[in-house]
């Protein structure tokens, strides 16, 4: 196996790890990353996909008490069931909204300058939302009825634009609909379990004819440092948002954006195009 090709597969999985739960969007981080590391062709996309399952894996271990419990509830707990039941409600808005357009927004929208300007958008409507007076009414993601789930679906669903996040569309779209930082944060954990699932297994299939055998070693590689990497980053996070907002991702986001439209503009860095 090529040492090079498995130090690109250790990079790009610890940036699909760190920051897939945060609102920095790694769709974003792995298009540009993946193109400053020459990994960007169809062999590379492949290999985005087969790494989200590390970090799947990651958020579903912290959790794993809350999961089992459940699973454990579903066929008599009113309470596990309406979890549940949030959680696919949810869900449905950006799967179906995918399945309806995702071929024609990864045609379009995958590059760097779509992507710079959803870092720098975003950051924005973070700011936004921390210096906007906020109204509390759901302290924990028990506490979500139907409606709360589906906008929380609906605000994910902007995650399809690459650069946007679907961590932070989740998270700050429920700031704006009254959950507190850490209801919104773990609500926005347990929606990518179905979320990146669905889209890995989803691709994997469409991709079927680009897998091989010879590609497991970078796989195995990028699994494990998207896993260990995402571990870090989810707990990570709860103890900051547990004393800090969302601001210096924001400033993270922005500054990151107008590197990335700069380097772009003046052809400093081979950024792809479109």
């Amino acid at each position: 196996m090529d040492l090079l090709l498995l130090l690109k597969a250790l990079i790009l999985g610890i940036v699909e790890g760190v920051t897939e739960f945060l609102p920095v969007s790694s769709t974003g981080h792995l298009i540009l990353a993946g193109d400053l590391l020459n990994f960007n062709d169809d062999r590379g996309k492949l290999f985005e996909i087969v790494i989200q399952s590390g970090a799947i894996l990651a958020v579903c271990w912290e959790f794993r008490a809350k999961i089992v419990q459940v699973l454990l509830g579903l066929p008599s707990d009113r309470a596990a069931q309406r979890f549940a039941l949030n959680v696919l409600v949810a869900f449905l808005p950006l799967a179906i909204i995918g399945l309806l357009f995702g071929k024609a927004i990864k045609a379009s929208l995958f590059n760097a300058p779509v992507v710079a300007t959803a870092f720098i958008v975003g950051g924005l409507v973070i700011l936004w939302a921390e210096r906007r007076e906020h109204r509390i009414r759901i302290e924990s993601i028990d506490d979500l009825t139907l409606l709360d789930a589906l906008k929380l679906g609906l605000a994910q669903a902007l995650a399809l634009i690459p650069g946007t996040s679907r961590s932070g569309a989740t998270i700050i779209g429920g700031l704006f609909f009254g959950l507190s930082r850490r209801a919104a944060t773990e609500f926005s954990f347990f929606l990518a379990i179905p979320t990146l699932i669905g889209a890995t297994i989803y691709q994997l299939y469409k991709e079927r004819a680009l897998l091989s055998f010879d590609d497991l070693g970078m796989w195995v590689v990028g699994f494990v440092a998207a896993f260990v990497s995402a571990f870090w980053a989810v707990r990570g996070l709860l103890r900051y948002i547990s004393t800090h907002d969302f601001s210096a991702f924001a400033w993270y986001r922005i500054a990151f954006g107008v590197v990335v439209l700069v380097t772009w503009h003046y052809d400093i860095v081979a950024w792809t195009s479109g």
